[in-house]
């Protein structure tokens, strides 16, 4: 089993040829049109299975799959105190496992943005986060922890741990957070501006099931997209529906 997840940085219509180069079975992708309300043929004949979300017709998250995998929405609530948080996409692949597709938002929230937005559904979804795997962009990283702060990257990661759910880039390559030698966004599209704020995190079962991770390289995605593709592959077979 294969699964991609990548910030396509928009027009994805014009895009998803290149990823499906990857040959995935599920491709987890942030900033891209509603296929429903796309004009273009191509783009909706590729989407033909796929659940998406969004603010926008033109930019939003989703989760697309070979035609003989059955993808259920599941629902999961997103609003925590006064505040709905965005863009968190909650499904189950097969009835096999739960998968979670994430792009953190800034949201208006003066307090809560990005990480803070995944703090906040973590505390509302914590007891559903079994048998899951989550890919996404966090739009985060340690190096941005701030001391006054209980829901910084590195505690996100903490509570995480603490249900048996790590990131599968960091136990692969053997690196702790905040110390990443391999970038997934380059800002801006400039070599010089790396950071690495895309991951994959899994439960046990997917953890022992893991056979490599792999980042995608600036030389052949940038052209196209600030964002680097992860790409996972398990020791899973998907039956078919």
């Amino acid at each position: 089993m294969k699964i991609v997840t990548w910030n396509c940085n928009g027009a994805f219509r014009k895009k998803f040829e290149r990823i499906a180069e990857l040959n995935a079975d599920i491709y987890i992708i942030q900033e891209c049109e509603n296929p429903l309300e796309s004009k273009h043929e191509e783009y909706q004949k590729w989407a033909a299975n796929y659940i998406w979300k969004g603010d926008s017709k033109n930019k939003g998250l989703a989760v697309f799959a070979k035609s003989e995998i059955v993808i259920k929405e599941l629902n999961w609530p997103n609003h925590y105190e006064d505040h709905t948080v965005k863009h968190f996409l909650p499904c189950e692949i097969n009835g096999q496992f739960n998968l979670l597709a994430v792009w953190t938002h800034r949201n208006n929230s003066p307090n809560f943005g990005y990480i803070g937005q995944f703090w906040k559904y973590l505390q509302i979804n914590r007891k559903k986060m079994k048998n899951i795997l989550m890919f996404g962009d966090f739009n985060s990283n340690s190096k941005w922890d701030q001391w006054d702060r209980w829901w910084n990257h590195s505690d996100v990661v903490n509570e995480l741990e603490k249900i048996g759910i790590i990131s599968l880039y960091h136990m692969i390559k053997g690196e702790q957070q905040g110390n990443e030698t391999i970038p997934t966004l380059y800002f801006q599209r400039k070599l010089e501006r790396p950071f690495h704020i895309d991951y994959v995190f899994s439960s046990a079962e997917y953890i022992e099931k893991l056979l490599d991770l792999e980042v995608g390289v600036a030389e052949h995605w940038l052209d196209i997209s600030d964002h680097m593709p992860i790409i996972a592959e398990f020791n899973e077979e998907l039956s078919s529906n």
